[in-house]
């Protein structure tokens, strides 16, 4: 890449826009292997709303600061929201649910370079992103039912990428899975050897900035207009409200503290 410009006025992200129009969004909090809190989710947002109109940008590559892309979410946020009731929750809920349609719905190509630990809501920003290419030993998990929640503001993304069918699975499970199995999935594209990931992103870059930007944009519309199973704002306000039941909920509650404490939650029974 060519020399970039590098902005930054954010405390969770960091921004780079290079000649090309290459806009690197790196979630920068790796002392906690970038997991989610409302401010993350705030700045993600404002960051993606900016960017939009920015008439230098061609392409959004997110990515993760440290030893992993996304972790899921903040344990010092999971405690604060293990106070809050349904309406809070369901507040909270709908601000992740936009950050995820902003990505989503990004105007320009949008790819995910992950690699580490993949948890959560982490799965599901890879889920929004038109490409996605992991390192050979990222780990993957929708593992909210771990703890008595459920993956809801991503799962339109999430079953989007990977089917109804593996959600079933994996969104039930909670279980692990490794980047072979997430590119099997289709919630990625590809996955390589840690040293191979960089020049892996500059060959799929260098073929985004050889097409025309308008029709990336165009095509890009056309195809969310046509999925069968549209993202609709009254399937993300139901989702949030899913989610925000279940926070509020007694097993919810119970596997939220059951973490915070580190203790097996009532419901486990240990083999």
């Amino acid at each position: 890449m060519n020399d970039a410009m590098h902005i930054d006025k954010n405390q969770t992200i960091s921004q780079i826009i290079d000649d090309d129009g290459v806009c690197s969004v790196t979630l920068n909090r790796p002392e906690v292997r970038n997991a989610f809190n409302d401010t993350m989710i705030e700045e993600i947002t404002e960051e993606l709303v900016m960017l939009e109109s920015n008439p230098q940008v061609r392409i959004l590559v997110l990515r993760g600061a440290g030893k992993s892309f996304c972790a899921g979410a903040d344990i010092n946020w999971m405690r604060r929201m293990a106070d809050y009731d349904e309406d809070q929750n369901y507040k909270d809920a709908s601000l992740m649910s936009d950050m995820m349609d902003r990505l989503y719905r990004f105007p320009k190509p949008t790819l995910a370079h992950v690699h580490g630990a993949v948890f959560g809501g982490g799965v599901g920003l890879v889920a929004c992103c038109d490409i996605a290419i992991a390192s050979q030993n990222t780990v993957f998990s929708l593992s909210e039912v771990k703890i008595g929640l459920i993956p809801s503001v991503i799962s339109p993304y999430v079953v989007e990428a990977i089917g109804v069918r593996n959600a079933r699975r994996y969104f039930l499970s909670g279980e692990r899975f490794d980047a072979p199995i997430a590119k099997h999935l289709g919630l990625i594209h590809e996955c390589c050897e840690d040293n191979d990931l960089p020049a892996l992103e500059q060959t799929i870059l260098n073929e985004l900035l050889h097409s025309a930007p308008g029709a990336q944009e165009i095509a890009k519309s056309q195809l969310q207009n046509v999925v069968a199973n549209n993202i609709d704002p009254e399937i993300r306000r139901r989702t949030a409200r899913m989610i925000a039941q279940v926070r509020a909920s007694d097993e919810g509650r119970e596997g939220t503290s059951a973490f915070l404490e580190k203790r097996p939650p009532s419901w486990r029974r240990e083999h």
